[in-house]
């Protein structure tokens, strides 16, 4: 299996578990199966495939061991449908689901990290002559992603600690770590040298900067901090401070470009989300952990910020129009994207004000338009097929 189908195989199942965690929310399952599969199903399965195939020539260098992604993929596959139903099944399921989550990224962060190991800030950006202006941009960006990897390693060891062990960080601290360490962090690594080529524009270098470095501090505040009001009122600030940056960045790349693509539009759609998730994540640092304020956060940074802005970034590796299945156009595309948006707010606004009619409508919106998304996902996908 080539590396480009091991990449598709990784976003096809991050799809389907997009659908999960629609499918969970619409059922009510517990927070803890809701964000397994968005976050260790959905997003980390999309960049798992998606840093196979693109670090190694940001960092000018070959993947070291091309059969890593086929060997992690039905580990990571299998961990994750496990981790998440463990809440409502045998003991056994959480330790085993661990060892095969943990086993899986030991290969991943084994593949990039020797893959990068003699250029481990990437320096060495190949950057084109032709996009010489931007390796700037690239060289800072290229110097997150080891961080990123650094954080990912450690909610491993913190995940089979709990398993296994005496467990030295809650649920939520390693769930911070996934999801701001790595999972953001990535978003804006890669993606302040993915969307400026995207768009054909530039984005504020200052800002940039401004956007990994407090993206780079940030997760650790959170995360060790998250039981310390001033740390994780501190940690809240800088990590606002990324993504509000990273928001304003990619808007102003938006406007200032003249490709109008519908995956933009989603990755435009996260920008806000994430926008206001951190709004609420700073109101709960100063006041109190809500139940309702605590639901609407997780999912406008979950299903989002990170789920929209993976959403756009696939529709625009994978062109929907290029799909051979009935339907498959951007404007389907563009219809998915008001249904995850749609439905996102209506979730929100029914948990904050306490309507579970309008939450409901919310998730069979999200519902709608996560099915959409991997339809069409596998609609281009089956135009590769073989490939």
């Amino acid at each position: 299996m080539g590396i480009a189908r091991a990449s598709r195989w990784f976003v096809a199942a991050g799809a389907l578990f997009f659908l999960g965690v629609q499918l969970a929310i619409a059922a009510g399952a517990p927070r803890r199966t809701v964000v397994t599969l968005g976050l260790y199903g959905f997003v980390l399965h999309v960049a798992f495939g998606k840093a196979y195939a693109l670090v190694p020539s940001y960092f000018e260098r070959s993947l070291a061991w091309p059969t890593a992604p086929a060997i992690q993929w039905p580990l990571s596959v299998a961990g994750t449908a496990a981790l998440a139903l463990a809440p409502a099944g045998p003991a056994w399921l959480d330790p085993a689901g661990t060892a095969l989550w943990a086993g899986s990224v030991a290969i991943f962060l084994g593949t990039l990290g020797w893959t990068i190991r003699d250029n481990p800030t990437g320096a060495a950006t190949g950057t084109g002559d032709a996009n010489a202006h931007r390796r700037p941009v690239d060289r800072r960006a290229n110097a997150v992603v080891p961080v990123a990897l650094g954080y990912l390693s450690l909610a491993v060891v913190a995940a089979l600690a709990g398993a296994f062990g005496s467990g030295w960080l809650a649920d939520q601290q390693r769930s911070h770590l996934l999801a701001a360490g790595t999972a953001a962090l990535l978003v804006f690594g890669v993606g302040f040298r993915l969307f400026p080529r995207f768009l054909v524009a530039e984005p504020p270098r200052r800002l940039v900067a401004v956007v990994l470095l407090t993206g780079a501090v940030g997760p650790a505040l959170l995360a060790f901090g998250l039981f310390s009001p001033t740390v994780l009122l501190v940690g809240g600030v800088v990590e606002a401070v990324a993504v509000l940056g990273f928001a304003v960045s990619y808007l102003v790349l938006f406007a200032r470009s003249d490709r109008r693509r519908v995956g933009f539009y989603a990755v435009a759609l996260g920008a806000v989300a994430g926008v206001a998730g951190v709004g609420l994540g700073l109101a709960m640092a100063v006041t109190a952990r809500e139940p309702a304020l605590v639901r609407a956060h997780y999912r406008l940074m979950l299903v989002g910020f990170l789920g929209l802005t993976v959403v756009g970034a696939a529709y625009q590796f994978y062109p929907p129009a290029v799909g051979t299945w009935p339907l498959a156009s951007d404007r389907t595309a563009l219809g998915s994207i008001a249904l995850l948006g749609g439905g996102l707010g209506l979730q929100v606004v029914g948990a904050l004000l306490g309507h579970d009619l309008v939450s409901a409508v919310g998730a069979i919106l999200g519902v709608s338009g996560a099915a959409l998304f991997a339809y069409l996902l596998f609609a281009a996908f089956d135009r590769r097929r073989g490939r």
